[in-house]
């Protein structure tokens, strides 16, 4: 079955009310340790001076920073309605069908700094940490998850496909190795006008979020990259590359 990777984003929906976290409750429970260790240092990092130049953010965030420091109490929110950025609006996981919403279930797996690597039906409060972050007493938080996330999701990914749609901070958190490479296919994005390609990292999260929906609400499931290219090419103009690891499946956007 093929395993879908996303990148978090930095918009978040928050809850009033509402059960808190249930960390055992949450996929891949061999994280749990690790998920403490990175939320603890969280917390007490957001409760200090330095919190904003450790998160890189402004004083217009704090209330996000204090919210950190509330993650055992706060309202925890489903995967699939705690990310709101341009990505998860192109995805529209709300307007699925129900078919395609147990595909995305089983299929989606989104990287997060705070969490490791969350399903859709999890259920998180809202947090404020960058994969690009470093954490006192943790190190580098991309490093951190590196090492236990690892047969997590090679498990996770069996026999399939790997379509990976993250942004390079959060493809640093795990990269496929060994025979799992020869099934990874990264997704970019360029837009194509006058015969020039450009990247525009804006239209590229948008472009994921259309491919993703569009893999599940087709109900395919490629085995391999050139019929991922294949399934892709049916929606968008979709090119395949050999990368020195895995695939490149690159979508072209005209202007």
């Amino acid at each position: 079955m093929t395993l879908i990777l996303l990148p978090p984003s930095e918009s978040k929906t928050a809850r009033r009310r509402g059960r808190p976290v249930d960390t055992g409750s949450l996929s891949f429970p061999a994280l749990t340790a690790t998920r403490r260790t990175v939320l603890e240092a969280l917390a007490e990092v957001s409760e200090t001076p330095d919190a904003y130049d450790v998160l890189s953010v402004g004083p217009s965030l704090t209330a996000e920073v204090e919210r950190n420091t509330r993650w055992t109490t706060e309202p925890a929110v489903p995967v699939a309605e705690l990310y709101s950025g341009v990505l998860y609006d192109a995805l529209s996981y709300a307007t699925l069908s129900a078919g395609a919403k147990r595909r995305a279930n089983n299929r989606l797996v989104v990287m997060s700094a705070a969490w490791g690597a969350l399903r859709m039906s999890d259920r998180v409060p809202p947090y404020r940490l960058s994969g690009s972050a470093s954490l006192p007493g943790v190190g580098p938080v991309a490093g951190a998850w590196r090492e236990v996330l690892d047969p997590e999701l090679s498990a996770a990914a069996g026999n399939g496909l790997i379509v990976d749609c993250r942004s390079s901070t959060y493809a640093a958190m795990w990269r496929p190795a060994g025979a799992l490479a020869d099934r990874w296919v990264s997704v970019a994005v360029v837009r194509e006008q006058g015969g020039r390609r450009t990247v525009v990292s804006h239209m590229a999260k948008h472009t994921r979020g259309l491919v993703v929906r569009h893999l599940l609400e087709s109900g395919t499931d490629p085995r391999t990259a050139e019929r991922l290219r294949d399934a892709v090419a049916d929606h968008r103009s979709a090119e395949l590359t050999r990368a020195k690891s895995g695939w490149t499946l690159t979508v072209v956007e005209t202007a």
